[in-house]
């Protein structure tokens, strides 16, 4: 792909806080920017050079946003994979494309994926009875988390069997849906590899975060993770045959557990910028959202050598009211959403905090 120039327009689907900050990213490169989101007041909104107010699906807005747009990316992966072939039919270059988001948002097809591509992943079974819940939960070892095939994110769709005798009742806890009966992981933490790769094939992963979740959501991550040389390679070549298989552009986030062992398994994937990278805005040269636009925009990948340690905090509800104290910490860094209405567990804003890296 030819590079492209400053000056050039980038598309977004959504506009939440994602969006929000690729937005200023490809503004500080001298790109305009374009979002396609159905809230009037999203928070890319007032930070890009034009909103398309649309329904993700709307075929004119789809069309209008194909014809001002470059190339076309996306902010969250339950955007729908129809909307990629849509622009694709209308000559659009998308990046990623369409085969990421499908594979992402349905956790069947995900896990069945990261096992072909040489990510290993838990042992699971898919369940659309309750009957098949409880097979799936028996051959499981009895103890499984059941999670919505699709549309859960931040903890949500998805509940704990202690046997399977209860994995009945979960499932019908959760809708009714059709889900997937997960083995639980021995693990002894939880790690996330943020990777880019570009158009041309070249490939470029961050330092390894280390995560804290409460409630299902994401809370700390801490970078660089402290880890083995080996562990770093392992998470490296993992990230690497992910985004092969897919033919990937752009950046992806990988949530790994570390287990008792030494090993690694995937738990999920994130055809985005992902949470647990935000801790590279004050701890690397370019950024996750810098070094998607670069990907999707033909330019070369940036510097991911970490240049200070980082914990990032997010801030969820009213613990955005905490920013006076936050801005008077001297090595503290915020970056807020701009959304109006702060609500229990929701994603408001986050604070980094910087320290010397230690050799």
């Amino acid at each position: 792909m030819t590079p492209l120039p400053p000056g050039s327009t980038i598309g977004i689907l959504g506009g939440g806080q994602l969006g929000r900050m690729l937005a200023a990213a490809a503004a500080r490169l001298g790109f305009d920017v374009a979002v396609l989101d159905p809230e009037p007041d999203c928070p890319a909104s007032r930070v890009c050079a034009r909103h398309l107010l649309a329904d993700y699906d709307d075929p004119a807005a789809l069309e209008a946003l194909a014809g001002v747009c470059s190339v076309v990316t996306v902010e969250f992966e339950n955007v729908p994979a129809s909307a990629l072939e849509i622009l694709l039919a209308r000559g659009a270059r998308v990046a990623p494309g369409p085969r990421a988001l499908s594979t992402a948002q349905d956790r069947v097809e995900e896990k069945t994926f990261l096992n072909a591509a040489g990510a290993p992943t838990v042992d699971f079974r898919p369940a659309s009875t309750e009957q098949e819940a409880a097979d799936a939960a028996a051959a499981l070892g009895g103890r499984v988390l059941i999670k919505t095939r699709r549309d859960g994110y931040d903890g949500k769709g998805q509940a704990w069997a202690a046997s399977a005798q209860d994995a009945a009742g979960v499932f019908r806890s959760l809708g009714s849906r059709p889900v997937i009966v997960e083995a639980p992981a021995a693990f002894r933490r939880e790690l996330s590899i943020i990777a880019a790769r570009s158009w041309d094939g070249a490939m470029a992963a961050f330092p390894l975060a280390e995560n804290r979740h409460q409630d299902g959501i994401l809370r700390r991550s801490s970078a660089p993770a402290r880890v083995e040389p080996a562990r770093a390679r392992e998470a490296e070549d993992i990230s690497r045959k992910v985004l092969a298989a897919l033919d990937y552009v752009g950046v992806i986030g990988i949530e790994l557990f570390e287990l008792q062992d030494g090993g690694l398994l995937v738990n999920e994937i994130a055809p985005r910028v992902h949470n647990s990278g935000h801790w590279t805005q004050d701890g690397t040269t370019v950024d996750q959202f810098e070094q998607h636009i670069r990907a999707i925009a033909g330019w070369p990948l940036g510097a991911i050598d970490a240049r200070a340690r980082v914990e990032m905090e997010n801030l969820l509800g009213e613990d955005v009211l905490q920013w006076p104290a936050i801005v008077a910490e001297p090595n503290a860094r915020l970056h807020l959403y701009g959304k109006r209405e702060a609500r229990a567990g929701r994603k408001m804003g986050h604070v980094n905090r910087v320290f010397p890296l230690k050799v």
